[in-house]
Parts: C-alpha cells; sequence; structure tokens
C-alpha cells in the first residue's frame, strides 16, 4: 500500500519535470530574445533605407539579414523541442497552455516564412516605411507573445517574476525600436505630421510604462545594472533633444533630414545597451533554473533516504507503535513524526507558492484586460493604439479607479459599444 512518503516522494518527482521544462523554456526564450533584436536591428535599418529612397543603410542591412536567418534557424530547432502531443506538456509542463502558445507559434512561423517577400518589397521601394514597419511589428509581437505565454504559466514563483521582468523589459525595448522606427521616418520626410507625433509620445510613455513594471519585478542585481547602463547613456541626451524638435514641431513645419542619421545611430546605441540588460536577464532566469532543480533533487534524495531511516530504529520502537496502531500505520513513531512534518512543510510551501504565483499573475491578467480593451476600442471606435490607451487612462483618472477595473468594464458592455463603421 502506498504511503504519505510515497506521494511526496512522487510530488517532488513531478516538481523537478516542471523546473525542468523550465529550464528548456528559458533556453528557447533566451533565442526569442536574440532572434527579437536582431529583427529589430534589420527593422531599423530598413526604415533608413526607405526613408532615404535607397541611399542609405543598403550593404549594412543585407548583412543584418543574413544575422537574423541564423537567429531565425536557431529559433526554429528551440520549438522542434516541444511536445507537440495532444494533451502533452508544451512549453511548461502545463497541458492548458498548449492551444494558446501553438497558436500563437503558427503566427510567428507564418511571419517568418513572409519576411523573404517582405524583404523584397522592401529592396524594390515599394513599402512605405510606416508600412514595412507595421509589418515587422507583427513578427516581432508574435515572438513577445510566446514569451507570454511562458510567463503566464511558469508553475514557480521566483522563476515567474524573473519571466514576468523579462516580458517587460522586452516590451519596452521593443515600444524603443518602435521609436527609433518613427523617428526616421519623421526626419526622413522632412516634416512634422501631427498623427505620427500622437503616436511617437505614446511610444514613449508606454517605454515607462513598461520599465517600471519590470523594476517592480526584477532581481537585485539586473535592476543595478539597467540604473547603472542609464545613469552613464550619453546617448540619452541626444534622443531627448531629438524627441523634443520631433514632437514638439508645429503640425506641417519642416523637420532637418540630417537629423535621421544621428536620431538612428543614438537610438541604436541605447537599442545595444538594452539588450545587455536582457542578456542578463535571460543568463539569470536560466541560473534560477538550475538552482531550484539542484535544490529540488536535494530535497528529493532526503524523502528517499526517510526508508534508510526506518531500517535502523531501534527494533522495539516500530513493535511498540505496531501493537497499538493498525498495520497501515507502522512507520514509527520517529519516522511517523518526520514524514508529518514533510507533509506539513511540503503544504506550506505550496502555499506559499500559490499565493506568490497569484499575486505575480495577477499583473499578467491585468495586462491581458489592458490589451482586449485596447483592441475592442480600436476595432469598435476608430481609434489607434495611442488613442484607445489615452482614453482608459482618462477615464480611470477622471473616475478614479484602478485601470485595469476600468478595461474590465469596456469589455464587459463590448456588446453596447456600436460597431465599427
Amino acid at each position: 500500500m502506498k504511503t504519505a512518503l510515497n506521494f511526496l516522494v512522487a510530488a517532488r518527482q513531478c516538481e523537478i519535470g516542471e523546473l525542468e521544462q523550465l529550464q528548456r523554456t528559458s533556453a528557447l526564450v533566451d533565442l526569442l530574445s536574440r532572434l527579437i533584436h536582431a529583427l529589430q536591428k534589420e527593422r531599423g535599418l530598413s526604415n533608413v533605407f526607405l526613408a532615404s529612397s535607397g541611399t542609405r543603410g543598403g550593404p549594412v542591412r543585407l548583412a543584418q539579414m543574413a544575422e537574423c536567418d541564423r537567429m531565425a534557424a536557431a529559433a526554429r530547432d528551440g520549438f522542434e523541442l516541444l511536445d507537440m502531443r495532444p494533451g502533452g506538456a508544451g512549453l511548461t509542463g502545463h497541458p492548458g497552455h498548449g492551444a494558446r502558445l501553438f497558436s500563437r507559434i503558427a503566427h510567428v512561423l507564418q511571419c517568418l516564412d513572409a519576411l523573404p517577400a517582405l524583404r523584397e518589397r522592401v529592396a524594390s521601394r515599394t513599402l512605405s516605411p510606416e508600412a514595412a514597419t507595421a509589418l515587422y511589428i507583427d513578427l516581432v509581437a508574435g515572438l513577445l507573445a510566446v514569451v507570454f505565454e511562458a510567463a503566464d504559466s511558469a508553475p514557480e514563483p521566483g522563476i515567474s517574476r524573473l519571466l514576468v521582468a523579462l516580458f517587460n523589459f522586452m516590451q519596452g525595448k521593443e515600444f524603443a525600436g518602435q521609436e527609433r522606427a518613427t523617428g526616421v521616418a519623421a526626419f526622413g520626410a522632412g516634416l512634422s505630421d501631427a498623427s505620427r507625433q500622437q503616436h511617437w509620445l505614446h511610444l514613449i510613455a508606454s517605454q515607462e510604462r513598461c520599465f517600471q513594471v519590470f523594476a517592480e519585478f526584477a532581481p537585485p542585481h539586473s535592476l543595478a545594472l539597467w540604473q547603472e547602463r542609464s545613469a552613464a547613456d550619453a546617448t540619452l541626451a541626444v534622443i531627448e533633444r531629438l524627441r523634443r524638435l520631433g514632437c514638439t514641431a508645429t503640425a506641417g513645419a519642416p523637420l532637418s533630414v540630417e537629423m535621421a542619421e544621428p536620431w538612428f545611430d543614438s537610438c541604436s546605441q541605447r537599442m545595444d545597451a538594452l539588450q545587455a540588460v536582457e542578456a542578463r536577464l535571460t543568463a539569470e532566469l536560466q541560473q534560477q533554473c538550475e538552482h531550484r532543480i539542484a535544490d529540488a533533487r536535494a530535497a528529493l534524495q532526503t524523502l528517499l533516504q526517510a526508508p534508510q531511516a526506518l531500517a535502523t530504529m531501534p527494533v522495539s520502537a516500530t513493535l511498540t507503535l505496531g501493537e497499538l496502531q493498525p498495520p497501515a500505520a507502522r512507520l514509527g513513531p520517529q519516522l511517523d513524526r518526520s514524514v508529518m512534518d514533510l507533509v506539513q512543510d511540503q503544504s506550506q510551501r505550496l502555499q506559499a507558492m500559490q499565493a506568490e504565483l497569484e499575486t505575480v499573475r495577477a499583473t499578467l491578467t491585468e495586462r491581458k484586460l489592458l490589451e482586449r480593451a485596447k483592441g475592442l476600442l480600436m476595432a469598435r471606435r476608430q481609434l489607434s493604439e495611442g488613442e484607445a490607451h489615452k482614453l482608459l487612462r482618462q477615464t480611470a483618472m477622471n473616475q478614479n479607479r484602478r485601470l485595469a477595473d476600468v478595461a474590465q468594464a469596456v469589455l464587459s458592455m463590448a456588446d453596447l459599444l456600436p460597431p465599427a463603421p
């Protein structure tokens, strides 16, 4: 008959299996981080190429395309390692996340398959900088969605917090990349545009919001590196000056085309600095997985040694207890108390983990609500993403409510909103 000790051992073995899945997840997230950074750089160079009518960035863009292809091949190899069986573990050991995860990966693979055609259109200059940027954004968003699924389903609180910090940092960096593209298009056009200015300001605010969440969940070493890099980054002064030029100019006023190159170079240096912090986060993610697996294996070994303790107990101890208790309880008083302590420790540890996980996932749930509410407003009221977010934020301030509560209220009234014209 199976005892409590048998089930404690099984619980530890399940935990180790989940942590090993998380370790594989962290390796895949690292590959996706590298691919995203490469694509962001290719997007920026494509914008320079298009905004300059093909006179700038051509050779460098071709070299970056080759780098992207290498990173994409590595990511595809990572996808091959996923368990795709019905009811399988997928990425994180939780079957319920498989459908969403695999749908997101399918979208990413479709976008990667379409990348050569996008590049040809950029090379032939049959796309505007804005149109090319939008297509690259879709691909990067798909890759970030895979990282989001990893953060949303991680079963270990410490690693889940780190994944939330990493996802928000990657999202903030993506907004910084979009800002780079927006500035290149603005200066390249040589003319101020009111709608582009609003989008530019939205991207700046979105970065700040993501980096605030990162700072809340980041481990101390990564946060210190981020703060150190930010304080020592001389390019930020250049970026701030060019931001003011681009965002405060009167609509229709001329902008210096010559500013496109220093804007791109300064933003690119900033993106590389952000990537260094991102690499630190992915390395710390893998280290945490290794440490947690080592701890879990040590705990399992302790449990497996419990029967040996029973074998070395004085015979009188087990016989005396056996005479007074039914056969199912014949563990001996010392071992019985030891197993009971183990059961209680395991229960308390799992309860603490669950409470911390719920706190971490609340952040992700609020983000989902906000994105869904923005999407609904964009579809029904023909708003841009920046306008939808501004409307939600202003409503929350006017009503003195949390942004997530306003987003939930908007979603609950979806049937009452008029359809798009």
